[in-house]
């Protein structure tokens, strides 16, 4: 019984910081001028149990982010996935891409032409068109995964040559720093989004900026974010096993 307590609570405080976080996202885009249905809440559930996820889903939350393949494919049949978007969102190793490619709506973090080629490989295979985000590593951070912006315009021209992927936009986790430097690097990458989507290459199709997470979500919708990625402020503090 004192389980099954806490569980309930566990739902009733997810579902109270969903709504939370779904309002100041909205709050946050009406300010910057924008529709406050112009940027979406994206809800990463790495390291949380289909049990606290499915409440999200089932009170309207329609785009998922994880960062695992094997994460992922372990929990999608417990999940309640009609109607919502699936995306892959951490490192992505090129082993493990027969696996997710088909499983998700869209890979967020191709920062190499050699892991763009294996997409475009094994979506062929299965006979789909798989969507992705090039990832950029916007503080040059050596932990980070991405690649350096000054080096965006080769790769996107290289990786644009590919069949069977659609490049849709740019990913960027910025370094930890106070919310005006954040607001630097935030701004930066929108410039640059902006700057590709005017050239109107084919196969480049600059529609999402994913930008922002739990800490930093509002700076980034200010600088022109379309997709926040907000985990611990919707599920609580990660709990890694």
């Amino acid at each position: 019984m004192e389980r099954s307590l806490l569980d309930e609570a566990r739902v009733k405080a997810t579902l109270e910081n969903y709504q939370r976080v779904k309002n100041s996202v909205a709050e946050a885009a009406v300010k910057a001028g924008r529709s406050e249905n112009d940027v979406r809440l994206m809800c990463v559930t790495k390291t949380v149990e289909a049990a606290y996820i499915n409440p999200v889903l089932d009170a309207g939350a329609d785009l998922i982010g994880e960062n695992r393949v094997q994460e992922f494919l372990g929990k999608k049949e417990a999940l309640h996935l009609e109607h919502v978007e699936k995306h892959l969102i951490g490192h992505l190793q090129t082993n493990k891409v027969k696996q997710i490619v088909g499983e998700v709506d869209m890979i967020e973090s191709v920062d190499s032409v050699k892991l763009a080629k294996e997409i475009s490989k094994e979506s062929a295979k299965k006979g789909v068109t798989t969507d992705i985000l090039v990832e950029v590593n916007v503080g040059k951070e050596d932990s980070k995964s991405g690649i350096y912006i000054e080096a965006l315009d080769e790769l996107l021209a290289e990786i644009a040559e590919l069949g069977n992927i659609r490049i849709k936009g740019l990913m960027t986790i910025p370094p930890i720093c106070d919310e005006q430097e954040v607001r630097k690097y935030f701004s930066l990458m929108h410039k640059r989004f902006i700057d590709i989507r005017d050239k109107r290459i084919d196969n480049i199709d600059m529609q999402i900026l994913s930008m922002g997470m739990s800490g930093d979500y509002e700076a980034a919708v200010a600088e022109g974010s379309n997709i926040v990625r907000v985990g611990s402020a919707i599920f609580g503090a990660r709990k890694y096993f």
